[in-house]
């Protein structure tokens, strides 16, 4: 690995299978080391390959009932890099099927370890400029600082949309060009895979493909999923919900102040009072990452620039296991760390990202043409006094009109 790294950036447009050809001819390398690299770790979890057929066939069940046009761009992208649907449907669905691998009868409880993140929303009232931020630490595998892209993808259909993600995926985090934004953080419970759902990889493409900020919502929100996780949605005009999923409800959290942070544990009291947090034993660090990124950001509330935000997700207090995390053996054994940083400023269609940013601190810039519709002014509220001065003064208007016109304002005509 040679530094400093840059992310590759993959154009697409067409029809479904034509963006999935074209994703393959420019990603090949990247998207097969995924794949070899997942494959590999099923089979030394003692995964038997037909196992793995199986359940990749019944996620394939599941894409294609919420959305046949996903289908249709993976088998392009396996055409692409010549390999089959089911090794790209692997890459899509890694999250539900390297957990299920682990939940199988005889299987290994500790091979897989979480896949943590931090992520942070500054509405636009906190920010210097009045612009959203949105901005994410992505940490995982140090070997797929190797495997992931930045993805822009031109539509006929819809916004265009620009997404951080693992080569060979459909989504991860991004915005698209209506100003709409998405990142996501692991969530654990006792309510995972009792049955199956939409991979997030596939419910993610979906908020993006969205004009508007309520069906991206919709997307969330009422989707039924196999596993719990953390999703944070946003517009560029000042809207941020973040969605606490469990796979068969959903909790709301909302900005304090202008800001929301967010890491690997559920902070709603609702869900708390509801279901058992399962995630935190394996990811203890996650109990101060999002108050240390909420601390270091909170002094600039009112001022916030991408730099403050910067600065937070860069915090190594208590490095290795720190915010900024630089690679380390996690307690599954695998080499974890911050893969990437991503900032977002979706009314300045701009992404930025640095991969392994804890020994690589260098941003790459990458753009996407916006066409954000305008919030326009806001609409003032209305007592029941100012309703009863308009009837008044449109009475008033109307009787004076029919005394110009030499008539009783009841008299019909003749």
């Amino acid at each position: 690995m040679t530094l400093p790294l840059s992310c590759p950036f993959v154009e697409v447009s067409g029809t479904p299978f034509e963006c999935g050809q074209q994703y393959g001819e420019q990603a090949a390398d990247r998207i097969l080391k995924g794949i070899d690299h997942y494959k590999h770790q099923l089979h030394a979890s003692g995964l038997a390959d037909e196992d793995l057929a199986e359940m990749i066939e019944r996620f394939a069940g599941a894409v294609e009932a919420y959305g046949s046009q996903y289908i249709e761009e993976m088998r392009g992208i396996a055409k692409a890099v010549n390999t089959n649907l089911s090794a790209i449907l692997l890459l899509n669905a890694r999250t539900e099927i390297l957990k299920l691998a682990r939940r199988r009868p005889h299987g290994q409880d500790d091979f897989i370890q979480s896949d943590e993140c931090t992520g942070v929303v500054v509405m636009p009232s906190a920010t210097r400029d009045g612009k959203f931020i949105h901005a994410q630490n992505w940490d995982w595998k140090a070997e797929c600082a190797e495997t992931s892209v930045v993805l822009k993808i031109t539509r006929k259909d819809g916004p265009d949309i620009i997404t951080f993600t693992e080569a060979g995926g459909l989504a991860r985090t991004g915005f698209n060009a209506a100003g709409i934004t998405i990142s996501g953080n692991y969530l654990e419970t006792d309510r995972d895979y009792r049955e199956l759902g939409v991979p997030l990889a596939i419910i993610r493409r979906k908020v993006l493909e969205q004009t508007h900020l309520a069906l991206s919502m919709q997307a969330v929100y009422g989707t039924r999923k196999s596993a719990s996780n953390n999703i944070m949605v946003g517009h560029a005009h000042g809207i941020a919900i973040d969605f606490e999923c469990a796979p068969d409800e959903t909790f709301l959290v909302y900005p304090d102040r202008g800001l929301l942070v967010h890491a690997n544990h559920f902070q709603s009291q609702v869900a708390l009072a509801k279901l058992l947090d399962k995630g935190v034993v394996n990811m203890p660090d996650s109990l101060y990452r999002d108050l240390r990124v909420r601390g270091l950001i909170e002094p600039h509330l009112g001022k916030v620039t991408v730099n403050h935000v910067k600065d937070a997700l860069f915090d190594n207090f208590e490095a290795p296991w720190s915010v900024c995390r630089p690679p380390r053996q996690s307690l599954s054994s695998n080499q974890s760390a911050t893969v990437a940083m991503i900032v977002m400023v979706p009314a300045e269609g701009r992404m930025e990202v640095a991969l392994l940013p804890a020994i690589n601190p260098h941003f790459t810039s990458y753009d996407l043409d916006m066409r954000i519709a305008s919030a326009g002014p806001p609409a003032q509220a209305q007592t029941d006094d100012d309703v009863f001065t308009a009837i008044k003064r449109d009475n008033r208007q109307s009787m004076m009109s029919a005394l110009v016109q030499g008539s009783s304002p009841n008299a019909s005509e003749e």
